[in-house]
């Protein structure tokens, strides 16, 4: 089965996660880069192989979830996988947690309704998970979104080398303007839809990005 990229868009649409936010949340997802992979391989937006058996499951939906901000630096990108069987139904979910990957469906499926699971963003740093109180665990949960605002500036990660670089004055300006954002996390979690305007080809998405990050810099007034 190949699909069409509106075919892509549709699908991954009709799978799309619910996200839980923070009722302080000060920041929400900018766009979603989707891919489907129809096979195990590597993940074409995250360092991970992605396996599963065939007979099973018939593709991957992958959601890149692109925010310009989260509370500590300039630009966030997490990410949601979506198993889908060959009777339409969701097999299984994995979703990413500060570089790492939790499973995203809990046993009893209680966090499922139909095609879409809900998943909790930790409040300010996005990290997702299928049980709000994993945040708790987290000694950093309160320092990150307030003390701790905007302490790593902009981050420039092994996929972007090459498209956009940082110094001191663009670390201190993101710093600046987050320290602004700062906030205390009400740990009350309200439901967010993530709106079909925002979805697109992981590659439109990874085109766009160097574009994002100089127009917040622009908008912070950090000459390059």
């Amino acid at each position: 089965m190949t699909m069409t990229e509106q075919e892509m868009l549709e699908t991954a649409m009709s799978y799309a996660p619910v996200l839980m936010f923070d009722q302080n949340e000060p920041f929400y997802p900018d766009f979603v880069g989707v891919s489907i992979l129809e096979r195990s391989g590597p993940s074409p937006s995250f360092s991970r192989e992605i396996h599963f058996p065939a007979e099973a499951v018939q593709y991957v939906i992958e959601f890149a979830i692109w925010w310009d901000y989260e509370i500590g630096h300039l630009y966030e990108m997490e990410h949601v996988w979506i198993y889908v069987g060959h009777d339409a139904e969701v097999v299984d979910c994995e979703a990413s947690f500060h570089g790492r990957v939790l499973r995203g469906l809990l046993k009893d499926r209680v966090n499922v309704v139909g095609r879409h699971v809900c998943l909790y963003s930790q409040p300010g740093k996005h990290a997702f998970s299928p049980l709000p109180v994993v945040f708790e665990l987290l000694p950093d949960l309160y320092s990150a979104a307030g003390a701790n605002a905007g302490c790593d500036g902009l981050l420039v990660n092994e996929m972007f080398k090459g498209y956009f670089e940082t110094n001191e004055e663009i670390n201190a300006s993101v710093q600046e303007f987050l320290q602004t954002k700062a906030f205390v996390p009400a740990m009350e979690f309200e439901e967010y839809l993530l709106d079909p305007n925002v979805f697109m080809t992981w590659d439109q998405l990874f085109t766009m990005i160097p574009g994002r990050i100089e127009d917040r810099l622009r908008e912070l007034e950090v000459r390059q």
